[in-house]
């Protein structure tokens, strides 16, 4: 299996100019504004609500009844969620337990899509799930007649990047993922390490009628990065974290693999046969690069000295998260890339990826979607949703109590919004 490491002091060009004429709208611009037709049912992050958090959302395009089309979620420790295309939701699955009573239970974090991989001997769709409390992949059959899911993962999945239970437990796990499959029909799954700046890549393999996968490739992206002034610059992380990346999408047509490094900035490179070639290249930053950060301990958290902003960010605002790609053409379309920091997204043209424009999801019949994780889209025309359909996650949803007021318990959702704005047709 060959690693690529990339030099821990690494200083590559962007693909795109975030300061000249050319450059998409500047940090101050209003974006566009556009408004969910539905959303899912608030899910809590408490012990009454069975710790749900939604996280990352994949859809389905249902192969004959394009009525009968799902959209799937994570929930964390809440498992999937399974719902309709008017946001009702069709079925839940928990994670597995914890195999030993001081280890960690399942917790579901990202969710992918593959299609057509043949299982017991006939094309099956796939929904692939990291489990990051397992440090395993898991894998779900989509019954195209009852629209659920029905769990063929191997009876022993492999661990994808953990020695033993031990490591596990430290839960430098699988994190982010994004799948595809080449010309020859073999299935990838690309996945983030947790905590740290590793992705691997592994081909899903049939097991005696369930789905398994082994490791291919292995990528290693910078954790300190040389600025023009030529001091060092390192994100600020939890101790003895390093930046990890959590959005991931590949391309179909074109190999081309985008990897969100949350507080760095977005990143492509290209996989041939299920292995990272050449040097990944940024596409842009994040608006908090170069800018001094320590880590807080009685906060917690990261404190940002943005007075001494030396000028060198892009325009996403830390995390750069969820990352999903508009396929309007063989080679046409638009990369979606969520700028949580500012509940904002940003698009790019899918090959050029020169910088087109930037949208929020706002209030309307439903609230907004503010620090989104996770985004999905298609152009194909959906009941409900004729320019496509876009959903996103909510980090902060604002559900409405039975005595009217605003919930106080931690809360998130998806919104589904019509896609059709991005493709120019509304």
């Amino acid at each position: 299996m060959r690693r690529i490491v990339i030099p821990a002091l690494a200083v590559v060009p962007l693909l795109v100019s975030t300061t000249g004429a050319a450059a998409a709208p500047a940090r101050d611009d209003a974006p566009r504004a556009v408004r969910a037709v539905a959303e899912t049912p608030a899910l809590f992050d408490d012990a009454a609500g069975g710790d749900a958090d939604a996280d990352d959302p994949a859809i389905w395009v249902h192969p004959t009844d394009r009525a009968g089309s799902l959209v799937i979620v994570t929930a964390k420790n809440g498992g999937l969620r399974v719902y309709d295309l008017r946001a009702r939701e069709r079925q839940a699955i928990a994670t597995p337990p914890a195999p030993g009573p001081d280890d960690e239970a399942g917790r579901f974090n990202n969710v992918d899509l593959v299609g057509g991989f043949r299982l017991a001997g006939r094309p099956v769709d796939l929904a692939v799930v990291t489990d990051r409390g397992r440090d395993q992949l898991r894998f779900y059959r989509i019954d195209p007649v009852s629209r659920r899911l029905v769990d063929v993962t191997a009876p022993q999945p492999p661990f994808a990047f953990s020695r033993d239970q031990a490591e596990v437990n430290t839960q430098r796990t699988a994190y982010g993922l994004g799948t595809f499959t080449d010309r020859d029909g073999a299935a990838y799954a690309v996945v983030s390490r947790r905590s740290t700046p590793e992705v691997g890549v592994f081909r899903l393999v049939e097991q005696a009628g369930r789905v398994s996968y082994r490791p291919v490739g292995r990528l290693v992206l910078p954790s300190t990065f040389i600025l023009p002034d030529g001091s060092a610059w390192s994100p600020c992380t939890d101790p003895g974290d390093g930046p990890q990346v959590e959005g991931t999408v590949v391309d179909p047509a074109t190999g081309v693999v985008y990897l969100a490094q949350e507080k760095v900035g977005l990143w492509r490179t290209r996989l041939v046969g299920g292995r990272f070639v050449g040097v990944p290249r940024p596409v842009e930053r994040v608006r908090e690069y170069g800018v001094p950060a320590v880590f807080d301990p009685a906060a917690d958290d990261c404190v940002t000295d943005h007075t001494a902003d030396p000028g060198f960010g892009g325009r996403i605002a830390q995390d750069v998260e969820g990352l999903t790609i508009m396929r309007t053409g063989r080679y046409a379309g638009t990369l979606v890339v969520s700028s949580q920091g500012d509940d904002t997204f940003f698009t790019y043209d899918r090959v050029s990826n020169r910088p087109t424009g930037r949208f929020a999801v706002v209030d309307g019949r439903f609230d907004g979607a503010q620090e989104c994780d996770g985004a999905a889209v298609t152009a194909t025309p959906l009941p409900g949703f004729p320019g496509g359909l876009l959903v996103v996650q909510d980090g902060r949803n604002t559900p409405v109590t039975p005595d009217g007021s605003d919930g106080e318990r931690p809360d998130t959702n998806v919104k589904f919004v019509d896609a059709g704005f991005l493709a120019g047709r509304r």
